[in-house]
């Protein structure tokens, strides 16, 4: 293998790379997405739900009870690393406000890199399909060459 082909094999696996990270991006901005539509359930419950209602509580496994709110004036909001904190209701609307926020802010930065990494991958394809335009060129020559003799 000649050293055009080599570097059109390394730009390649750089290609894929750039690919292969991309998607992983692209997994990370779904996952968030999906907390964020978690997030906008429970800031929706908050604001719909009383004292005396009737909710499935999921007990894990996909099984679910029913279950009576007591008091709806205090929520117990998760804190992250497995703590949690007991607000009112209103502290904990702004609570699940603020996370919103922040992986809004996290979608932003994914989407960044995103545009970042396909800018890069398209200039590795332009660069791959110059260099085999010339490779191309330079065989069609050497069989000139080679007829001519």
């Amino acid at each position: 293998m000649d050293q055009g082909q080599q570097q059109l094999q390394q730009l390649s696996q750089e290609l894929q790379a750039i690919e292969d990270e991309i998607e992983q991006l692209r997994a990370e901005v779904n996952s968030i997405q999906a907390e964020q539509t978690a997030i906008d359930d429970a800031t929706d419950a908050l604001e719909t739900l009383e004292t005396g209602s009737t909710v499935q509580v999921p007990l894990g496994g996909g099984a679910f009870v029913r279950a009576e709110i007591k008091d709806i004036d205090e929520v117990i909001v998760g804190l992250g690393g497995e703590f949690a904190a007991e607000q009112p209701a209103d502290d904990a609307a702004d609570a699940l406000e603020m996370k919103r926020d922040a992986l809004d802010d996290r979608i932003a930065e994914l989407r960044d890199e995103i545009d970042e990494l396909e800018s890069e991958s398209s200039e590795i394809e332009q660069q791959a399909q110059q260099m085999q335009q010339e490779l191309q060129q330079q065989q069609m020559q050497q069989m000139q060459q080679s007829d001519d003799q």
